[in-house]
Parts: structure tokens; sequence; C-alpha cells
């Protein structure tokens, strides 16, 4: 069984028995429900040769239905800088989905959920590489983290969070 149809099984459970948030790992905000499309939504991942992290990411997204342009790209921090991503937000990868900024290691929910909710911003991030995030397992050890959301009029603000 892919690991898609474990996550709509959990997912059908969770919301038959009206619980979820914090207790099962989730964001302690409510997220909105997103049903991936079914169609791929594509989106273009870059990164630099030496990113062993990022692999993982894409795979991750693969998995949740997204097509995965990748990029490998010479100069990242010039691309961080053309796309508006705040140095104190980076990461290790940059990508765009119709027309947001996805930086580091966003869970794909969060990234169904900028799609579905569409907020004026100009995009999302997971700053750092904190480690439990999609791309940066390490077995059972998980760091709390949140994704933010920025734009160049506003500060970051928290958009979800683990």
């Amino acid at each position: 069984m892919r690991q898609n149809s474990l996550n709509k099984i959990w997912w059908l459970l969770v919301m038959a028995l009206g619980v979820g948030g914090p207790v099962f790992g989730q964001s302690s905000e409510p997220v909105a429900q997103v049903e991936p499309s079914a169609k791929p939504i594509e989106i273009e991942v870059y990164r630099s040769a030496t990113c062993g992290c990022c692999g993982k990411w894409m795979a991750h997204l693969v998995d949740n239905q997204f097509k995965v342009n990748e990029h490998v790209v010479d100069d990242l921090q010039e691309l961080k800088k053309r796309y508006g991503v705040p140095s104190e937000l980076a990461s290790c990868h940059t990508a765009i989905v119709n027309g947001y900024v996805v930086e580091g290691h966003v869970p794909a929910q969060d990234i169904f959920k900028l799609l579905k909710t569409k907020p004026k911003v100009a995009g999302i991030t997971v700053p750092g590489m904190p480690v439990g995030t999609p791309g940066m397992e390490m077995g059972d050890q998980k760091d709390s983290y949140q994704v933010m959301s920025f734009d160049n009029k506003n500060p970051p603000q928290v958009f979800s969070q683990y």
C-alpha cells in the first residue's frame, strides 16, 4: 500500500473520530482539508548539486502527487534573492508552485493548504533544516518546528506548527 493511501486512511479515521491536532503531531492551527487533485501539481525545485536531502524532499512531493521539475543551479543564493526569500528564513532548496515560493523542507500538506487558501504572501518556508521534516528524517527523532509565511510588506507569520 502506498504511503499516500495510508495518509488518506489516517485522515478519514481522524475526521471520523473528530480528533486531530497536536496529539497526532499535526499543526496546532486548524489545517484546511485539502485533497490532492487527480492531476499532479507541477512544482519547480531549485537546488545545489551538493545537496543530499533535497532528493528526499522531492520524493516526499512525488509521493503526494506533485510533478517535480528539478533544476540544479550554481548560485542558489541569487535565486533566493530574486524570489524575495529573507536570509533568516532560508534553507537548502527553493521551489516555485503556482506563483508561490516554497523554501526548505515544507510538508506537502502545507503546500496543499497554501494552494487552497491562496493567502496574499510571497511564500512559505521551514527555516533551516529541522530533524523530522520531510527529507530530514532521522529515525524517531523529531524537532518541533514552524512553517512560516512571508512577503516583503509584513513580518513573517506562523502558517503551521509541528
